[in-house]
């Protein structure tokens, strides 16, 4: 018998305000971490796009993205399926963690081992290979902390959940500023990331422990303790967590996959321009990430089971809002940026502003995606989400194939926005036909109402 069967009577639910008020307090916490963080990991592309050389940046980069791109498999998307379990099952889905954690640590040490290898026994480039060897680690350390802030997000730690993301970005820039001050190479850099990453671990470990051992609340299931049940077969556990992995592969492609495209086929270089608007870009998609990722997804997973009109303003609120403030911030992004960078990052970057002007169109295009995709991650409808990020990620890489040799990295900008312009049009289109399925909308007096008393 788990701690979740054992434990004393529950702690009561303590009311401070209306369910508006509520929800404002748990986002803007979610707010300030996200700010900080985002303001953390832009200062550390700054500081390392000045300090090192472009090329020896170029290169941290494109590895760096590679590495990026390992962390959806290495954590097989344990964290999204965590959320989906728990929203559904309650305490029960504690059967699922065990299991779980055995299945991560898995796939990120075959992820760390090939990394490593194909560091030592691809030597075209030694410094490419030395980091790839360097930043393996933090391989784990992305599906550690992904599964962390499932965990704390399922408990209702929102304060704790904005301290464990800050902590790694500060940690990163520690190592930038005496990259700087001291000079350090973009090896010494990577050996770095790779002392901050262990240490993201270890931390990751202490939030994950109260699931492991079962002794854990968890917000919006506060009845009786029941028992979790007997652990799934691994065969059960894959199956419901596979379509979350490449989910997450698919959406990190669209990010990350430019930069080693250009890293590979055109130069370090190229990389390393390309690579400061994708910075710009990461930290303005960080916004519906902590809206649909971090904050409502669990409560959609309940929703969608029991709640229709609750999806409805969802739809309405979320698609019509998020797709609004992508324009702004697109608009804002084309305006300043030209000035902005070569100011930030360097005179040697002004290249990247064409660049730059080019990838704000996929600002509201990326919103509107979060927002309605959201809605494709309950009621069955995963796996059709799922299959429409792989189409996107294959038009992605084959507009890349065929737009890069010819324009350089305007091709890889242009092939960009083409591939977030068509997964916002099928997932609109899906969700329009299966989610919402002619139903009435409500109207902004009735969301109004809706919000405010909740």
């Amino acid at each position: 018998m788990t701690g979740a069967a054992l434990g004393t009577a529950p702690t009561p639910v303590r009311r401070s305000g209306g369910g508006l008020t509520r929800r404002l307090r748990q986002l803007g916490m979610l707010a300030i971490s996200q700010v900080g963080l985002t303001v953390l990991a832009f200062l550390t592309q700054v500081l390392l796009a000045r300090s090192l050389p472009q090329e020896h940046f170029g290169a941290f980069m494109a590895v760096l993205s590679l590495v990026t791109l390992a962390g959806p498999v290495a954590l097989f998307g344990v964290a999204e399926f965590w959320l989906q379990r728990f929203g559904r099952e309650g305490p029960r889905a504690l059967r699922w963690v065990q299991p779980s954690v055995v299945l991560i640590l898995a796939c990120s040490g075959l992820q760390v081992a090939a990394m490593t290898a194909w560091g030592l026994l691809d030597r075209g480039d030694p410094l490419v290979g030395d980091l790839r060897i360097a930043l393996a680690p933090v391989i784990l350390a992305q599906a550690a902390m992904a599964v962390s802030v499932s965990a704390l997000q399922l408990r209702g730690g929102y304060g704790q959940l904005s301290v464990l993301q800050l902590a790694p970005h500060a940690g990163r820039v520690l190592v930038a500023v005496l990259t700087g001050l001291a000079g350090w190479s973009a090896l010494a850099a990577g050996a770095g990331y790779a002392l901050v990453a262990v240490a993201t671990v270890a931390l990751s470990a202490v939030a994950i422990a109260p699931f492991w051992t079962g002794r854990v609340t968890l917000e919006g299931h506060r009845g009786a303790p029941v028992r979790p049940g007997r652990p799934p077969r691994y065969r059960h556990l894959v199956g419901g967590a596979t379509p979350f992995m490449l989910g997450s592969l698919f959406y990190l492609l669209g990010i990350h996959l430019g930069v080693v495209v250009s890293g590979e086929f055109l130069s370090v270089r190229a990389a390393a321009l390309l690579a400061v608007p994708m910075t710009l870009l990461t930290a303005i998609y960080v916004l519906p990430r902590v809206v649909y990722q971090q904050y409502f997804l669990a409560k959609l997973h309940r929703w969608s089971r029991s709640d229709r009109d609750a999806v409805l303003v969802a739809y309405k609120a979320g698609t019509i809002g998020m797709i609004g403030m992508g324009v702004l911030l697109g608009l804002a992004v084309a305006v300043v940026g030209r000035y902005a960078i070569p100011l930030v990052f360097g005179a040697e970057y002004r290249d990247s502003v064409p660049v730059m002007t080019l990838l704000a169109l996929a600002i509201p295009l990326r919103f509107g995606s979060a927002s309605v995709a959201s809605l494709l991650t309950s009621g069955g409808l995963l796996r059709r989400k799922v299959f429409y990020q792989g189409l996107g990620a294959v038009v992605y890489l084959a507009a890349l194939a065929l737009a890069v040799p010819v324009f350089g990295l305007t091709g890889a900008a242009l092939a960009t926005v083409l591939a977030e312009a068509m997964l916002l049009v099928l997932f609109w289109t899906s969700v329009r036909r299966n989610v919402v399925a002619g139903a009435p909308l409500p109207s902004w007096a009735e969301i109004r109402r809706r919000l405010t008393k909740e």
